[in-house]
C-alpha cells in the first residue's frame, strides 16, 4: 500500500540510506530533481531500480517548460507557457506541448509531472510570471489544451497552485506570501481557472500562500480551503498533493513533523518533504505515529501507458516538433 509521504534522494543512483527510506511503508512517492538527472537513459535505469525496490511508489518530477524543467539533456527544451499566448493557433500549440512533455517524462519511467501551472499572471508574483499561461481566460483555454495533450500521452495532470499564487508577490520558496483579497474576489479572478479545469485534473497542489480573509493558515494547511471549499463546494475528488513542506512558506506550521501532520490532517493526500533528509526522517517519524491510511485514489496518478524509448519514430513526434519549430517555440 502506498504511503502518504513523497521524498527525494541525493544523487543519480540509490544509496543504502535511500533504499532504507524508500522501504518504509509511509513513503508513497519519490520526486526527482535536477541533481538526480543526467540523461534519459540514466533516469530510466534509476526508475527501474526504484521500481525493483518498491513497485508501488509514485515517481514524479517538475517539468513545466521554461525555467522549471528538470530533464534538460537529450529532451526538447519546452518554452515557458507564457510564450504561447497571442497566437491564433495557441490552443493547438499548448496541446502539443502537453503531449510532448508527458511523452518524454513517461519514456524515462516516471509517472507524472507536477504540471500545469494554473495561476493567473497578474504581473506581480516573483515566482509565477511566465510560468503562467496568462490571464484567467488564457489559463482556462491553454491550460485545458495542455492538460488534454498530457492525457493523450497517458499522463494525469496536476494543477497548481490552488487557489492561485499569481497575486501574492513573495516567493513561497523563501518567504510566507499573503493575498489579502476576499473569497468573492478570488472566485471572480484566480479561482476561475480551477473552477473550470478541476474536472480534468488528476491532482491539485495548494499554494503556500495565506489568504487571511478566508483562513489564517496557508491553503495547504487549511481545512477551510481543502475540505470546505475544494472537496465540499467544488466537489473535487482527485488527489491533493502538498507543495514542498521544506519551503519557507510552509514553516509557519512548525518543524517538519508538525508540517506533515498539519498538511495531512487538513486534507492533503500526499505530503512532499524535499531537499532535507533530516526533515524527511522527522516527517516519517510523525507519519508513523499518525498511522493514516492513504486514499486509494492515489493510484490514479500512475502512468496510464508505457512509452518506449523509440517514441521519436512516431508520426506524432515529427508533427509536434515541426509545428513547434514553425512557431519558433523550440
Amino acid at each position: 500500500m502506498q504511503g502518504s509521504l513523497m521524498v527525494d534522494i541525493a544523487g543519480t543512483w540509490l544509496t543504502a540510506e535511500d533504499r532504507q527510506l524508500l522501504r518504509q511503508p509511509e513513503v508513497g512517492g519519490l520526486i526527482l530533481f535536477a541533481r538526480n538527472i543526467e540523461t534519459p537513459a540514466q533516469v530510466r535505469e534509476l526508475c527501474r531500480s526504484i521500481r525493483a525496490l518498491r513497485p508501488d511508489l509514485l515517481l514524479a518530477v517538475d517539468q513545466e517548460g521554461g525555467r522549471v524543467q528538470r530533464l534538460r539533456r537529450d529532451v526538447v527544451r519546452l518554452p515557458a507557457m507564457g510564450q504561447l499566448s497571442g497566437r491564433p493557433d495557441s490552443p493547438e500549440l499548448a496541446r502539443l506541448c502537453g503531449w510532448l512533455m508527458a511523452t518524454e517524462i513517461l519514456a524515462v519511467g516516471l509517472d507524472f509531472s507536477f504540471a500545469p501551472v494554473l495561476d493567473v499572471d497578474h504581473q506581480r508574483s516573483q515566482v509565477i510570471g511566465a510560468r503562467s499561461f496568462g490571464s484567467a481566460e488564457l489559463v482556462i483555454e491553454l491550460g485545458g489544451a495542455f492538460i488534454a495533450g498530457m492525457g493523450d500521452a497517458g499522463m494525469a495532470a496536476t494543477g497548481k497552485h490552488f487557489p492561485g499564487h499569481g497575486w501574492a508577490e513573495a516567493d513561497s520558496h523563501f518567504a510566507i506570501p499573503t493575498d489579502e483579497r476576499d473569497l468573492e474576489t478570488l472566485k471572480r479572478t484566480d479561482l476561475r481557472t480551477f473552477l473550470a479545469l478541476l474536472p480534468k485534473l488528476g491532482g491539485v497542489m495548494p499554494a503556500h500562500v495565506i489568504y487571511p480573509a478566508v483562513d489564517a493558515q496557508p491553503a495547504g494547511f487549511s481545512r477551510r480551503w481543502l475540505q470546505d471549499i475544494l472537496r465540499g463546494e467544488l466537489a473535487y475528488r482527485g488527489v491533493i498533493f502538498s507543495d514542498d513542506l521544506s519551503m519557507a512558506g510552509a514553516h509557519v506550521a512548525g518543524d517538519a513533523g508538525q508540517r506533515v501532520e498539519a498538511a495531512l490532517t487538513a486534507g492533503c493526500d500526499m505530503a512532499l518533504v524535499c531537499n532535507d533528509r533530516g526533515a524527511a526522517e522527522l516527517a516519517l517519524s510523525r507519519a508513523q505515529r499518525l498511522g493514516l491510511t492513504p486514499p486509494p485514489h492515489l493510484a490514479s496518478m500512475r502512468a496510464r501507458r508505457h512509452v518506449d524509448l523509440d517514441y521519436r519514430q512516431q508520426p506524432q513526434w515529427s508533427y509536434t516538433l515541426q509545428r513547434l519549430r514553425q512557431a519558433e517555440l523550440i
